[in-house]
């Protein structure tokens, strides 16, 4: 029984002896018959004649390497590419296949190699515009990526992934305002999208927009429930605006849901020097450092609360410990130079 991959051999190799005996000059002899004789082909139409020729076997090369593709076989299915792309070097399909195929081995530099090929062929490619895109995102070239995004989107107005991944590489490359142009295009394609919200609420964030940023990331609860992660960001933008209270209550229900989480300990020992509240703050920097021993900050801050204690009660056992807190600290960051001279000094 024939398997597909010999269907597809032989599919090839008729194709390539027909080209072989088409160019070779290979022919049945003549058959006699009275009437004018036909004028012999000029050399131009001979030219034309074999790159019509190999137009078609890139074609078939193509098509084998399609249903070698679906076999899994893909060494074999990028040489029949490799082979289109010799007999027709404007197949732009040949080079967008490779450019899929090596997206799909995570080999991401041919494929963007092969994107980039397809595209400049076929500048009306919505599809490769938007892979090209993808893979340098992949690779990290975030300026490449949103060029790519930038080229998708305005073939394709209405796709919302276009638009939320160029929104996310412009934050990436620290471009805020076009962040937020194709973030806000993303939001109306589909409102009921979180993580654009997300991404709204960080840009806001950064540009200390603080009531954008709230209403960004309370929309993005709604959408898609209490989340931690979500919620942190809430509180944390709560506590950049002075919403003190605000941020304990969001942080208690998080800690609530994960007793150990670092960063929400952390942010309720700020939340809580905030309010004065300075032993309560040093049980929350506290838990925060038993949650993570390596986090510098927490150490860091755990020293600041108790040395805040330390003035009021003038206890040196209290100053021993902010002490010990902030050489921690020091010891896993030595870069804190503030740090190192306030350590020194109350030595």
């Amino acid at each position: 029984m024939l398997t597909a991959k010999k269907v597809v051999g032989f599919a090839f190799a008729a194709v390539v002896l027909w080209g072989l005996f088409s160019s070779s000059g290979c022919q049945m002899p003549p058959v006699e018959q009275a009437g004018p004789q036909t004028p012999a082909p000029s050399p131009e139409d001979l030219l034309a004649q074999q790159i019509q020729q190999q137009k078609e076997m890139a074609v078939a090369l193509y098509v084998d390497a399609m249903m070698l593709l679906e076999l899994n076989e893909h060494a074999e299915a990028l040489k029949k590419l490799q082979m289109a792309a010799e007999l027709d070097p404007e197949f732009a399909l040949a080079f967008s296949l490779q450019g899929d195929i090596y997206q799909q081995l995570q080999d991401y530099q041919n494929s963007a190699t092969a994107y980039e090929k397809a595209t400049e062929l076929d500048p009306w490619s919505f599809k490769d515009f938007f892979n090209l895109g993808k893979v340098y995102e992949a690779l990290k070239e975030f300026a490449k990526a949103v060029h790519a995004y930038a080229s998708a989107c305005t073939l394709d107005p209405t796709h919302y992934e276009a638009h939320y991944r160029a929104a996310k590489c412009s934050y990436l490359l620290e471009d805020y305002n076009q962040a937020l142009e194709y973030a806000k295009k993303a939001q109306t394609l589909d409102p009921q999208k979180a993580e654009v919200e997300i991404l709204l609420g960080d840009v806001y964030e950064i540009q200390k927009d603080h009531q954008q940023a709230i209403d960004a990331y309370r929309r993005a609860l709604e959408l898609e429930g209490n989340k931690s992660e979500i919620m942190i960001s809430l509180a944390r933008v709560y506590l950049r605006s002075g919403q003190y209270t605000a941020a304990k209550e969001l942080l208690a229900a998080v800690l609530e849901m994960e007793p150990n989480n670092a960063l929400a300990h952390q942010y309720m020992g700020f939340a809580h020097l905030r309010l004065k509240e300075t032993e309560e703050a040093i049980a929350s920097y506290t838990k925060a450092v038993e949650a993570d021993p390596n986090d510098y900050m927490a150490y860091k801050s755990l020293g600041v609360a108790y040395m805040i204690q330390y003035f009021s009660d003038r206890n040196p056992a209290t100053k021993a410990r902010g002490l010990e807190a902030w050489g921690i600290s020091l010891h896993l960051n030595p870069d804190q130079p503030q740090l190192q001279k306030f350590y020194e000094q109350y030595q």
